[in-house]
């Protein structure tokens, strides 16, 4: 497969007391591996509703999404926790940390529910840390290390399974400007690796990293496009 998203006339609506209301309406979008996409879009655009699909923490009322391959709508239970687990690292605004925990615990806590034995967890949650630059702060909690700091250990546990594709929901929203670069040139990283991201935002400074921007309104796409490389704007 040379996708890790395809979606096909995706709709969503919710009901309401007034009837349906819809959120998506007629989505269509396909997303290769190793592509970077931002999603943005005012409020109600539609864009969180769409990246929770894409997340697989809701469905459709109609329409089809292949995550790497597999019908996500054919998929229940464990199944789909599977798949999910497997091929998607989240990254939230908030950073989602547990405070008592040491920041190895953090990171390592996905492995848990796979059922990890705990010296192997703590071996590849050290990996990531020192992936992401915190391998002096293994043993921390989060009220001990900055915001910039607690996302990039967010970042780290979203690694820890080694998934195809990120999915970030305003990864600097929380952060200063300086900070928000530093995290947005982490993602570059992790993208020039091979990993797949699509993130949401509403800040263009931080679109611009992405390859591709996609931008939301009324639910419905209403542009797509790769950024122009700076050579040929040159040229």
């Amino acid at each position: 497969m040379s996708n890790v998203i395809e979606v096909h006339r995706i709709y969503k609506d919710y009901q309401t007391a007034a009837g349906a209301f819809p959120v998506l309406k007629d989505v269509n979008l396909t997303i290769a591996r190793g592509d970077y996409v931002a999603i943005m879009g005012p409020s109600g655009s539609g864009k969180s509703t769409f990246m929770n699909i894409l997340g697989c923490l809701d469905r459709p009322t109609a329409g089809d999404y292949l995550l790497d391959g597999h019908q996500v709508s054919q998929l229940e239970g464990n199944a789909l926790a599977q798949l999910r687990n497997k091929t998607i690292g989240f990254v939230f605004q908030g950073f989602n940390l547990l405070a008592r925990s040491s920041l190895l615990d953090n990171v390592a806590l996905p492995l848990v529910y796979s059922g990890v034995d705990k010296k192997t967890r703590h071996e590849k949650a050290a990996q990531v840390l020192i992936k992401v630059g915190l391998g002096n702060y293994l043993n921390s909690r989060p009220s001990q290390i900055s915001g910039g700091q607690q996302q990039r250990v967010a970042i780290a546990r979203a690694l820890i399974n080694t998934p195809r594709l990120i999915l970030a929901d305003e990864p600097t929203g929380n952060l200063d400007s300086k900070t928000s670069e530093e995290i947005m040139q982490l993602f570059d990283s992790l993208n020039s690796e091979g990993i797949s991201i699509v993130l949401v935002t509403h800040e263009t400074d931080i679109a611009e990293h992405a390859k591709r921007q996609v931008r939301f309104l009324d639910g419905k796409i209403v542009h797509d496009s790769y950024a122009i490389p700076a050579v040929m704007e040159a040229s």
